[in-house]
């Protein structure tokens, strides 16, 4: 049996790999540099890793949720008494998530 490469992937299983995918690849890494929708990397190796940066889905969550906590709207970092948290609180993690789903 051959294998092409080059074989156009059916719709049925291109949707199913998006769909197991974590939804912050849906915007870019600023850890590992990644684009939107590819895998996180390793910086010294390049290998891929299953799960995204810590950072990436932060960048999410704050592209995607109003946080319930500071009442700060997407795309807008969180803050904590008017300084700048470097994560989004948990409860933007959760709106996110519910989001999403």
């Amino acid at each position: 049996m051959t294998i092409r490469s080059s074989a156009p992937m059916p719709d049925s299983l291109r949707h199913f790999m998006r769909a197991s995918q974590h939804p912050a690849r849906s915007v870019p890494c600023p850890h590992c540099g990644a684009h939107a929708h590819r895998p996180c990397v390793l910086r010294k190796t390049g290998r891929q890793l299953p799960q995204p940066h810590p950072q990436r889905v932060s960048a999410w969550a704050q592209t995607t949720a109003c946080c319930p906590d500071c009442q700060v709207e997407p795309t807008t970092p969180c803050h904590d008494e008017g300084r700048a948290r470097t994560t989004v609180h948990n409860r933007r993690y959760q709106e996110a998530e519910a989001t999403a789903a």
